[in-house]
């Protein structure tokens, strides 16, 4: 019987194949024995940081209206300057931002917090649309209603959205003063769209509210169809 020959092969060292990798390496102008550094991550910047919070819809939005933009520039030329000479939010005015359904208010809105952001102003800011204010503020067990309004109304600057969109009561007309009454009081810049009429936000709102928001805000009303009705072509 004839047995078949099996062809075997002497396995190199592992130490012979690592000298000749290194010798390859050496010869590219690459030390062989520097350790492996990961490149250095791009810097994160502050309106890329933003944009993970803002709504979907409004991550490019821009403002473009004389009088958000007039708000912008000042908001970032009288901030109080910070680390590294950057101007941050300590005071300012407010803008009210009314029209109809569709109109552009929100996006308005978002678009001066991303211009501040473009503009290198150290902002912390907060948004909310007074029905979620509302629904974020009733009672419920572990959770400070208190804690969160006194957050909201101390925050440098605050979008509040559609303002008098939300089913009123005693209890809302209530919260929705504290809120404004201590940005009032603090001169904190304070962003409010509604879609109200401005004639009829006092019955709305109510008076104590309204006065208010006319001494602290500029008042920019947007006009022209609904845009998602009739998108642009």
């Amino acid at each position: 019987m004839t047995t078949a020959a099996t062809s075997t092969r002497e396995p190199q060292r592992a130490g012979a194949l690592a000298d000749r990798l290194g010798t390859i390496l050496t010869d590219r102008g690459i030390d062989p024995t520097a350790p492996l550094t990961e490149p250095p991550a791009e810097p994160v910047t502050a309106l890329e940081l933003a944009d993970a919070r803002i709504p979907a819809r409004y991550r490019r939005a821009l403002a473009d209206h004389p009088k958000v933009t007039a708000w912008v520039e000042e908001i970032a030329r009288t901030g109080r300057k910070g680390p590294g000479e950057a101007p941050g939010i300590s005071e300012g005015p407010s803008l009210l931002i009314a029209g109809p359904t569709g109109t552009g208010k929100t996006h308005q809105a978002y678009g001066a917090v991303r211009s501040l952001l473009a503009a290198n102003v150290r902002l912390r800011w907060e948004a909310t649309t007074t029905a979620d204010l509302y629904a974020s503020l009733r009672p419920r067990q572990g959770h400070d209603p208190e804690r969160a309004l006194w957050s909201l109304g101390r925050c440098p600057l605050l979008i509040l959205d559609d303002l008098g969109a939300a089913k009123t009561s005693e209890w809302t007309e209530e919260l929705t003063y504290r809120l404004i009454n201590r940005r009032y009081n603090e001169m904190l810049p304070t962003l409010v769209t509604t879609n109200m009429p401005i004639a009829e936000l006092r019955g709305t709102v109510g008076d104590r509210v309204a006065s208010r928001l006319a001494e602290m805000t500029t008042r920019v009303i947007l006009g022209g169809a609904d845009r998602r009705r009739h998108p642009a072509c």
